[in-house]
């Protein structure tokens, strides 16, 4: 079983959107801004690539994430997060069970993408190494996922999964406090970051919720 000794790396935990850029030079230049900020968990989620087109901009990702000496995890394609030599995977609930997913790359770690309790007690039956629950909060990006989870159901999912817990949708700056106080292990965001005008200085914000400890 995972521990939470040494995962700092994961308190931070920045899920990509390259839509949001003009350019895959602009984004890669936000990724880079990111990780000078202190972010050291990167998730590379474009599910409208090609499988040639994730694997040229995760090789791209592989180089500045190693640079910081931060953690690449792939969503949901464990094979190519083995071709760019990636730190891990992250699965949907519906996805493959994460100690499958070990029996084949043992050396992947392994996240699960939950939203209710009993998803998250299964996956770490089955093997996850963390997990994110979401939707916290309302966010248009997670309204498939039904109404807000609430602090609630995070506290209670925090007390009963023996995992890092990754509060997830709807994250913003001013509210990280409020999901660590019920503890959630760190957080985990698209939209805050990658919206801001000063990626950097924003990303070093985050960072000091945690004391400066993801660097």
């Amino acid at each position: 079983m995972t521990t939470l000794k040494g995962l700092n790396w994961l308190r931070l935990y920045l899920i990509t959107n390259r839509s949001l850029f003009e350019s895959d030079n602009n984004f890669l230049e936000a990724s880079e801004a990111a990780l000078m900020g202190g972010v050291r968990a990167l998730q590379l989620r474009e599910k409208n690539l090609t499988d040639c087109e994730l694997i040229e901009l995760g090789n791209q990702l592989r180089i500045l994430t190693s640079n910081y000496n931060a953690k690449l995890i792939m969503n949901s394609r464990a094979d190519i997060a083995k071709i760019i030599d990636a730190d891990g995977v992250h699965l949907t609930e519906n996805s493959a069970h994460a100690n499958e997913i070990k029996s084949t790359f043992p050396d992947l770690i392994v996240g699960v993408s939950t939203h209710s309790l009993e998803a998250a007690q299964i996956a770490e039956a089955q093997g996850a190494d963390y997990i994110t629950f979401s939707p916290i909060y309302a966010t248009p990006s997670k309204a498939n996922y039904g109404p807000p989870q609430g602090l609630g159901l995070l506290r209670q999912v925090s007390q009963e999964v023996n995992l890092p817990v990754l509060a997830l949708g709807g994250i913003t700056l001013h509210r990280v406090s409020e999901c660590l106080e019920q503890g959630a292990f760190g957080v985990a965001l698209i939209s805050d970051i990658w919206n801001s005008s000063h990626i950097k200085e924003h990303s070093f914000k985050y960072t000091q919720k945690f004391g400066g400890n993801t660097l």
